[in-house]
């Protein structure tokens, strides 16, 4: 489809004015909306909505067949499919399928050899931020 709002600094396209403007803030790092109870702050004012539930415990989304509930409902969605064998993302070097679309991600760093997440220790890189958890343990 046609995007005809270019960001000047990465060059990404979107379809209306606002999610460029939305999308700009993670060049920017411009965090306006402030969370009174801890003081966190956050680019997007749906992102705080999402982390007051952090304080009030609210947890909306419910799955219907175990019961287990959740603050947003992507991780719904996310954990819906343990229940089904449904794995709509796919790699398109591989068409390895995936649950979930961070899934997917870390799998895309295999090939890529991307390695996002470094130790501040040793300066050692990993594709997955687990994998940096477990490595900044051996130190």
């Amino acid at each position: 489809g046609d995007k005809p709002c270019k960001c000047p600094d990465c060059g990404k396209s979107y379809r209306a004015s606002s999610t460029l403007i939305r999308h700009q803030k993670t060049h920017t790092g411009e965090r306006p909306y402030r969370c009174e109870e801890c003081g966190k702050s956050f680019r997007h004012r749906s992102t705080l909505t999402i982390h007051h539930r952090v304080h009030s415990g609210e947890r909306p989304y419910k799955c219907p067949e175990c019961h287990k509930s959740f603050k947003i409902s992507s991780e719904l969605v996310r954990h819906w499919r343990t229940h089904t064998s449904e794995r709509p993302c796919k790699c398109s070097q591989c068409h390895k399928s995936f649950k979930s679309s961070s899934e997917l991600v870390r799998h895309w760093r295999t090939h890529t050899g991307e390695r996002p997440y470094n130790c501040s220790q040793c300066g050692r890189r990993f594709g997955d931020s687990s994998q940096l958890g477990r490595h900044w343990r051996t130190h």
